[in-house]
C-alpha cells in the first residue's frame, strides 16, 4: 500500500504543476445526427468527405476499430515520409474509445470527420517538426511538436510519454505520435466539461474514475 500510494504521489507531482489554460484541446464533436443528416452550409469538400464516408464505413454507415485500422494503414502506405509500423488494432480500438462519445464501440460520420481532420492536422504538425526528416520525432523534436498541436508540457510528462510511446532510441513514429495525442486532446476535453468553474481542478468518485480511464 506504501509503494501504491508513493506511485500515485509520484504521478500527481508530475502533473500537479500543469497549468489546464494553456492546454488547448480540440473543439468536440457534434452530438450524433442521422448519416443523411446533411449540413446546408456543407462545402463541396465536405459533401465528397460525406461520400467517401458512406464507401468506408459499409451498410452500418459507422468505423469499427478494424475498419479504422484498414483505412489508417491504407493512407499511410502512400507517405513515405512517414514512418511507422503501421497502426494496430490495439491502438486503433484505442482511438475509437475515446472518440466514441455514443459508446456504440464505432464512430459514426461526424466522429470519424472530428477525428479524420485532427489527424490531418497533426500529420502537418509531425511533418514541420521532423527537422532532420528522419521520419520519426525525436525526444529533442517532442515538446515543439506537442506545444504546436495545443498541448505545451512539463518536462516530466514528456518522459513519461517518451517511455509509453516511444521507442528504445526516444524515436516517435507516427502511428504512436497521433494515437498518443488522440488520447491527450479527449483526456483533455474531459477535464475541461468536468471542470465547471474552470478552476482547473476536478473532484471524482471511484465509479467516475473507472468510467473516465477504463474505456479509453
Amino acid at each position: 500500500m506504501f509503494l501504491a500510494k508513493k506511485f500515485i504521489g509520484g504521478i500527481i507531482d508530475v502533473i500537479s504543476d500543469i497549468d489546464p489554460g494553456q492546454l488547448i484541446p480540440s473543439d468536440p464533436p457534434p452530438p450524433r445526427r442521422p448519416f443523411n443528416f446533411a449540413e446546408s452550409h456543407e462545402s463541396e469538400e465536405e459533401k465528397q468527405f460525406r461520400k467517401v464516408f458512406q464507401q468506408l464505413a459499409g451498410d452500418d454507415m459507422e468505423v469499427s476499430p478494424n475498419e479504422l485500422m484498414n483505412i489508417l494503414n491504407k493512407v499511410v502506405g502512400k507517405h513515405g515520409s512517414l514512418r511507422t509500423d503501421g497502426f494496430s488494432i490495439e491502438s486503433c480500438r484505442s482511438m475509437v474509445a475515446v472518440m466514441d462519445s455514443d459508446s456504440t464501440g464505432k464512430l459514426g460520420f461526424h466522429e470519424f470527420k472530428y477525428l479524420w481532420n485532427n489527424i490531418k492536422r497533426w500529420q502537418g504538425v509531425y511533418l514541420s517538426h521532423d527537422a532532420d526528416g528522419s521520419g520519426v520525432i525525436c525526444s529533442r523534436e517532442l515538446p515543439p511538436a506537442f506545444k504546436a498541436a495545443g498541448f505545451p508540457l512539463n518536462d516530466q510528462l514528456y518522459k513519461l510519454i517518451i517511455r509509453r510511446y516511444s521507442d528504445e532510441h526516444g524515436d516517435m513514429d507516427f502511428d504512436n505520435f497521433i494515437g498518443c495525442l488522440v488520447r491527450l486532446d479527449a483526456m483533455c476535453r474531459a477535464f475541461k466539461t468536468l471542470d465547471k468553474d474552470n478552476n482547473g481542478s476536478i473532484d471524482l468518485d471511484i465509479k467516475e474514475w473507472l468510467q473516465l480511464t477504463m474505456y479509453s
